[in-house]
C-alpha cells in the first residue's frame, strides 16, 4: 500500500502533495501514483488530512475538496489499481463512492469518530480497514494508560469492533493494530511483538510503521533517516503474519517482500 498525502503537514515531507495556496498538486499526485505502481504497489492510499499526533483535523468538507480534485484523475489513469481513501468521515465515503465507485475505506478510528461510518460502509458493501486508537490526533498521546496491558487492550478493542462490523453488514475488513496512535514507543514494540496473535481474528493484518516515531524517536533521528530501520521492521512484520504494508517507500518495501519470500 503506497501512501499519497494531499496535505502540507504530513510527517514525511516527500509525501506531501498540497501547494502553498492550498490546492492539490495534481501533477505531483499522479507522479507519486505512477512511481508507487511502477515500484510494486497494489494499493494506492490517498489521504487528505494528516492524522499524526498533534496535527489538527481539517474537517470533512476540506478533505473532500482536496480528494475531489484528485480521485477522478487517479481512477482515470489507473483503472485497475485498488484505491484506498484514508478518512474517518462517512460523508467523504459516500462522495468518494459516487465519484469513483468501489474503493477501500481506511478509517483510523474504526468507526468511532463518525457514528454513521460503519452503517454507510456496510450499505455500500465496501472493504474496510479498522485501526486501533484512542481519542483524536490532538489528544491520543495523553491516552496511553492501559491497565490491562496494550496487547489485551487492542485484542479487546477488535473483539468489540468485530461485533459492530457484523451488525453493520461489514464482512470484508482488515485489522490495523494502530502503531503510533495512543501508544508510547515501548508500547508500540510490545504490540509489534504480538502481531501474530491478531491472526486469530481471521482477517488480513495491515501494518503501518513507515518512518514513524517509534523508529525515529528511539534513535534520535529524523523521519527522513528512518528508512533502514523501517525495512528491518517490515521484514519482522511479514515474518509475524502481516498481509499488507502501508509505506512511503514502495520500491524498498517490495524488495523486502521479495527477500522474505525467498527466505520463508
Amino acid at each position: 500500500m503506497g501512501i499519497v498525502n494531499l496535505t502540507d503537514n504530513s510527517y514525511v515531507k516527500a509525501s506531501r502533495c498540497l501547494k502553498t495556496d492550498g490546492t492539490v498538486d495534481l501533477d505531483k499526485v499522479l507522479e507519486h501514483c505512477r512511481k508507487h505502481i511502477s515500484d510494486g504497489a497494489s494499493i494506492l492510499d490517498i489521504g487528505a488530512c494528516s492524522t499524526g499526533p498533534g496535527t489538527p483535523p481539517v474537517g470533512a468538507e476540506e478533505e473532500w475538496r482536496r480528494l475531489s480534485s484528485a480521485l477522478p484523475e487517479i481512477r482515470k489513469e489507473f483503472p485497475g489499481v485498488q484505491i484506498s481513501v484514508d478518512t474517518y468521515w462517512s460523508s467523504v465515503v459516500e462522495k468518494t463512492f459516487d465519484a469513483i465507485g468501489p474503493f477501500l475505506v481506511n478509517d483510523i478510528s474504526a468507526g468511532e469518530a463518525d457514528r454513521d461510518m460503519l452503517t454507510v460502509t456496510g450499505r455500500l458493501a465496501l472493504p474496510y480497514v479498522a485501526m486501533h486508537m484512542r481519542g483524536d490526533s490532538m489528544t491520543m498521546q495523553k491516552m496511553t494508560d492501559y491497565p490491562e496491558g496494550i496487547v489485551k487492550a487492542v485484542e479487546d478493542y477488535f473483539k468489540a469492533f468485530a461485533e459492530k462490523a457484523d451488525k453493520a453488514g461489514i464482512r470484508d475488513w482488515i485489522l490495523d493494530p494502530g502503531f503510533g496512535f495512543a501508544k508510547t514507543v515501548d508500547q508500540n514494540y510490545e504490540l509489534f511483538r504480538a502481531i501474530d496473535r491478531f491472526k486469530s481474528f481471521g482477517k488480513p493484518i495491515l501494518v503501518g510503521i513507515s518512518r514513524k516515531s517509534m523508529i525515529y524517536r528511539l534513535f534520535g533521528i529524523t523521519p527522513e533517516e528512518a528508512l533502514p530501520a523501517t525495512q528491518a521492521l517490515h521484514l519482522a512484520a511479514l515474518q509475524k503474519g502481516t498481509d499488507i504494508l502501508r509505506v512511503h517507500d514502495v520500491a524498498e518495501a517490495a524488495r523486502t517482500v521479495e527477500v522474505y519470500r525467498r527466505i520463508s
